[in-house]
């Protein structure tokens, strides 16, 4: 290449254009220097085109971002545009029925109901009617009274439980003290308290902050056993006697896995070990607090049936149950045939949904691992009812979660009551910021900063956990009425309508497939495929499955 060519290159409009911004700066700075004797406020340009002219030398030094190499100082406008990006399609992109992952409708909703103001709005729905997959309730052409939504209780705990717990129909989800902050547990379990409510405790353990207000409590137990563990992080039972006996705990949930991750496991890096969390989950401070991928008290479904025995006996007899996001069918059938097998039958079951988590989760997990709520839910109540044994096990539903209608279309697919999650943490505040995992939550709901968390003040964060769900089940008992229902166990598949073309509407009823009572165990002929190889698979010895 000659110098002629070359300095050509080095002047071609592709190069000035992209160095302009930064060569403006270097001359800027150079006049005002030249201009400081004869203009007081020349400084003022000094400072400012000296300080972007120092940033666009490093970018051109650096090796990190090719954007900024080749575009110093306007390169940052990309980065600046990328961090704002979420909110900007929040605030200003957004519509009204965008879910990602709750839609504006729905947050606005929460926020209403969460604080005692009109709901209700005029001109008619702004979903589209006729667009498929669009869900209603069927109503009545004679409409029940409206029954009183403080009767909306389900009993938990069959005939081996020597305490049933009379439960909400809406209850507050499993979120561990250490992904919401002190101030967050505090007003959920405050707000649970004054509407009478349960309030699980995820795996974390019980907290100062779950017992201050003495909201009920259902104690989830993780792989990681806090609060009923010893040194080596193996299940304690000594340690779990002491601590289930509080009378504030009303049940036992045994995790076996959750929406967001499931089989992952999980970590709590030790810089966010606080001396509170440690005390609280019984580990170093300051150390990396591990849960792991799967449980060491048990490790077939029959050890697992015993290991529910064990913390029915220990508890004093209070409700024992387990969570799971449904994975192999086949594994959950071996569960029901322990059940079988042993004569023990948990109190309960909650089925969460592949949709559901309120912290961080690997994107392959949150996306791609995981049974939907709606296909999770069908799935245990056919498979429990096929077993002859749905009778004596309750069902509980988490999974986006937020209105009367959501409760009632898990209802009408067999579950006999609701936890939401996410829909508790917009009644405290949370704006959908999703940067839970970055300790820097805007509202002070999920961090551990003590100076964020003080935005977040108890007493109305708590009357606003109530009154969110006083008015989410008070919709639920209206719903009920225009359906000519007078209670929630009354709805059913039937209930509950589809769009599934544009010309076309059908029953869930007509949708789902459902299995009557005995059916799997006594080998219906005209039970379905699925269920006759899931069950045939299935194993009570061990959690692998059975092949021909």
């Amino acid at each position: 290449m000659s110098f002629l060519n070359w300095i050509w290159w080095q002047l071609s409009p592709s190069i000035l254009s992209r160095y302009a911004m930064l060569g403006a700066c270097i001359i800027i700075t150079c006049l005002a220097l030249l201009a400081m004797p004869y203009l007081s406020w020349a400084w003022v340009v000094i400072c400012v085109a000296g300080f972007l002219s120092l940033v666009g030398a490093h970018d051109l030094l650096q090796n990190s971002h090719a954007v900024l190499r080749n575009y110093p100082i306007l390169g940052h406008i990309r980065y600046l545009v990328e961090t704002i990006r979420p909110e900007i399609r929040q605030y200003l992109l957004e519509a009204d029925n965008d879910a990602l992952p709750f839609s504006r409708s729905q947050r606005s909703l929460i926020y209403a109901r969460a604080k005692g103001q009109h709901s209700d709005k005029p001109f008619g729905t702004l979903m589209d009617v006729y667009e498929n997959g669009y869900e209603f309730i069927g109503h009545s052409s004679r409409p029940m009274p409206e029954s009183d939504p403080e009767q909306f209780r389900v009993t938990i705990g069959n005939e081996q439980c020597k305490k049933p717990y009379s439960s909400s129909i809406l209850n507050i989800s499993a979120m561990s003290f250490g992904s919401l902050s002190a101030n967050a547990i505090a007003a959920l379990n405050s707000g649970a308290a004054q509407g009478h409510f349960a309030h699980d405790t995820g795996e974390g353990g019980v907290s100062p902050y779950h017992r201050k207000h003495g909201g009920d409590l259902i104690w989830e137990i993780g792989s990681g056993y806090f609060g009923c563990r010893d040194k080596e992080g193996n299940f304690n039972p000594e340690r779990f006697a002491v601590n289930a006996a509080n009378d504030q705990i009303k049940m036992i949930e045994i995790k076996l896995s959750q929406g967001a991750k499931p089989g992952h496991g999980g970590i709590l890096p030790g810089a966010k070990v606080t001396p509170e969390i440690a005390a609280t989950r019984e580990v170093e401070e300051g150390v990396d607090c591990i849960s792991p991928s799967r449980h060491g008290a048990f490790t077939t479904p029959i050890e697992m049936m015993q290991f529910v025995a064990q913390l029915r006996d220990l508890s004093g007899g209070k409700p024992v149950g387990f969570k799971l996001c449904v994975g192999h069918p086949w594994e959950f059938m071996g569960i029901v045939k322990a059940m079988l097998e042993t004569n023990i039958i948990p109190d309960f079951v909650v089925v969460d949904g592949g949709e559901g988590g309120t912290g961080a989760a690997p994107v392959e997990f949150s996306d791609h691992i995981g049974m939907p709520l709606r296909e999770g839910l069908l799935f245990v109540h056919n498979a429990l009812t096929g077993a002859g044994l749905r009778d004596k096990i309750r069902i509980g539903a988490s999974g986006k979660i937020v209105s009367a209608f959501d409760i009632a279309r898990v209802l009408a697919l067999g579950a006999d009551w609701a936890n939401s999650a996410r829909g508790f943490m917009f009644a405290i505040g949370c704006i959908q910021s999703r940067s839970c995992h970055t300790n820097k939550c805007p509202t002070g709901v999920a961090t551990q900063d003590h100076l964020r968390q003080r935005a977040l003040v108890v007493p109305d964060k708590a009357e606003r956990v109530a009154g969110f769900h006083k008015s989410t089940v008070h919709a639920l008992a209206q719903m009920l009425a225009a359906a000519g229902l007078d209670r929630p166990d009354e709805l059913g598949p039937h209930h509950i309508v589809r769009r599934v073309n544009a010309t076309e509407t059908r029953l869930f009823s007509q949708l789902h497939y459902f299995v009557g009572p005995g059916e799997i165990v006594n080998k219906a002929p005209n039970l379905s495929d699925f269920y006759k190889t899931s069950w045939s698979m299935a194993r009570a010895d061990s959690f692998d499955a059975l092949r021909a």
